[in-house]
């Protein structure tokens, strides 16, 4: 009988939940006027031609959660962050991520098995794998459209209080690197777009030419993104992964995954499609309006949305 694995982990019943700071006063009127500029009558996203009123997916998107974590990414300035928030919703539009970005456009990003979402480490954390010596295309735009595509997966696989990923590299086997202008368009998109959804990236066996490359790009890097960067680390013994939650090959693990994409991919794309699914309906039943915690409809519980209550959570 064998023990491979070829399809992604199901979440950790026990995590050590990460510290969440509660809300002083003043941020949580800061967070009630973000609330109020987005539902206020007639508001329309600044900038679009066409049509600037917000699509039901775009209302999902702006949760009392993601309020948070732009205003944290802005130290709490209310006006940045509205204007990164209103940055973002027509950057994604324009990327194409509620119609352009299917996984059959995809797919062909993915079928040697270069980005791989497996398993989650202590703290709930979806672990997002990189191997960049399996790069099997050379079309830099589909190529970023796909880490995009997955980093929006990982998010699919957050459970119930976790807002962050890990992302483990592997420099082995010949890495065929990224070119510069790839780098700096992927971590542009990170920084501006995904605040706040770093919680670690562990990079394993980098070499010289590697180490400079980091060295070249490390000034475009967020100083609180570059205090999450752990090179060689060993994520079991350092407490960052439970060794069943990471893979065997190069990470130490006992989980001995070996990708096979016609195994990996329809259960990976199937999974985040029905959790997504069961989200959404939650968020319907709960109003389906802009500010609901994603605490709840993702424990599916029936409460009000924030615009209708004092709003008094955060998440690291």
């Amino acid at each position: 009988m064998s023990d491979k694995v070829y399809t992604p982990l199901h979440p950790p019943k026990e995590t050590v939940k990460l510290a969440v700071p509660e809300l002083k006063a003043p941020q949580i009127k800061m967070q009630e006027k973000i609330q109020e500029h987005f539902t206020k009558v007639g508001y329309t996203l600044p900038g679009i031609d066409e049509n600037g009123n917000l699509m039901e997916e775009e209302k999902f998107w702006l949760s009392y959660e993601c309020q948070l974590r732009y205003l944290r990414a802005t130290k709490w300035k209310v006006d940045d962050a509205i204007k990164r928030l209103e940055s973002t919703l027509k950057w994604r539009r324009e990327f194409g991520l509620y119609a352009h970005m299917t996984p059959e456009h995809l797919e062909p990003e993915a079928v040697t098995g270069k980005e791989i979402l497996f398993g989650y480490d202590v703290h709930g954390r979806p672990g997002f794998y990189m191997i960049p010596s399996r790069q099997n295309t050379t079309e830099a735009t589909r190529q970023i459209e796909f880490a995009v595509w997955m980093l929006e997966r990982c998010i699919d696989l957050m459970d119930e209080g976790v807002e962050s990923l890990d992302l483990l590299i592997n420099f082995a086997d010949k890495a065929k690197n990224p070119s510069m202008s790839t780098s700096r368009t992927v971590l542009s998109i990170l920084q501006n777009h995904y605040p706040e959804r770093l919680g670690k990236a562990l990079v394993i066996n980098v070499p010289y030419l590697v180490n400079m490359f980091f060295k070249i790009i490390t000034p475009f890097i967020d100083p609180v993104t570059v205090q999450k960067l752990k090179f060689n680390p060993d994520v079991v013994k350092d407490g960052i992964f439970a060794e069943d939650q990471v893979m065997k090959d190069s990470w130490g693990g006992n989980q001995d995954f070996e990708y096979v994409h016609e195994k990996y991919w329809p259960v990976l794309v199937d999974l985040c499609k029905t959790r997504k699914a069961k989200w959404v309906e939650n968020w319907k039943q709960m109003g389906g309006t802009i500010g609901i915690r994603e605490s709840d409809y993702k424990s599916g519980k029936s409460e009000l949305p924030a615009s209708t209550e004092t709003a008094t959570d955060s998440m690291e």
